[in-house]
């Protein structure tokens, strides 16, 4: 960080960035508030983790007042339902780690298919709504969750289900290979 903090890079934004970043803000768009951040204020010196910071700051400023995007649907029957409707012949569901930012470390489930070959997403989650399905007391909810229904989806559908790395975020881990 340069010494400013995400405050005193905000005040130093122009006013009409600030109502852009505002906006995304509202709209849980981090990455586009970020680019905008970053590109108003690097002439200044501002770099990309005092970009990041800034939109955090805004993050936390605006609390409930963010149009959250909703959680993606885990029950079986929509599950399925989005897979089936990807076309081609699934052979796996997998469940990868991701992260932003904003969300922190969060998990993807994924269907991969054949004829045509594609990797198709069915859900994202996120540490929150894995605690509201599952309770307290798991190290990685979100992983738990994507094992669980993740899991159950794969067995339905009888094709392997693949999470490289479940106990640890890991978005490099090795991915699905038939």
């Amino acid at each position: 960080m340069s010494g400013r903090s995400a405050a005193e890079w905000w005040d130093l934004l122009p006013a009409g960035v600030r109502e852009q970043v505002h906006g995304y803000v509202l709209q849980d768009s981090s990455m586009p508030a970020v680019r905008a951040v970053w590109q108003s204020g690097r002439a200044r010196g501002l770099g990309l983790d005092e970009a990041r910071a800034v939109v955090s700051d805004r993050f936390r400023h605006h609390g409930d007042r963010i149009a959250r995007t909703p959680d993606s649907p885990l029950d079986l029957e929509s599950l399925a339902a989005l897979a089936a409707g990807y076309g081609g012949r699934i052979v796996a569901i997998e469940a990868l780690w991701n992260g932003d930012t904003v969300h922190g470390w969060f998990v993807e489930l994924r269907a991969i298919t054949t004829d045509p070959a594609g990797d198709h997403g069915l859900a994202t989650i996120h540490r929150p709504a894995a605690v509201r399905l599952l309770g307290e007391g798991h190290a990685q909810p979100s992983a738990a969750a994507a094992e669980r229904f993740g899991g159950a989806l794969a067995a339905h559908l009888s094709v392997p289900f693949h999470f490289a790395s479940p106990h640890v975020p890991d978005d490099e881990a090795p991915r699905w290979s038939s």
